[in-house]
């Protein structure tokens, strides 16, 4: 498990040890302990391994086992909401006037949208 960690951390996370701690509320000694597998009671960590598949959206399973896959799905609101984040540090792009754009539209504008984008699937 302390493999996937170091894993999870530096290959999908890109984190440091002390930022990973920072984010589960620990020092980066507590992580550097966990990834080189020198916990003297590693039961007691449960709520650190608990916290990081939380945090992270991990698979508790794929952490415990390696089964499966990293993480889990995301839900529709949680994909929004890492896409408007990616969006808010972008600079002038494409992207980011289109939904600049569409956060000024009045109802019956999303109304004439909505008709315009169901006529379109339509023609599939």
């Amino acid at each position: 498990m302390y493999e996937r960690i170091k894993l999870l951390r530096t290959e999908q996370l890109h984190m440091t040890q002390t930022e990973f701690g920072e984010a589960l509320g620990v020092k980066r000694d507590v992580i550097n302990n966990i990834e080189n597998n020198r916990l003297k009671n590693p039961e007691k960590q449960e709520p650190i391994y608990r916290l990081m598949c939380e945090k992270f959206n991990v698979s508790e399973e794929w952490l415990r086992t390696g089964e499966g896959e990293m993480f889990l799905p995301l839900t529709k609101n949680q994909l929004i909401t890492e896409f408007a984040a990616d969006l808010v540090m972008e600079d002038n792009t494409f992207k980011k006037r289109l939904f600049e754009a569409l956060a000024k539209l009045n109802e019956s504008e999303w109304e004439v949208l909505e008709k315009l984008a169901d006529s379109l699937i339509k023609k599939d």
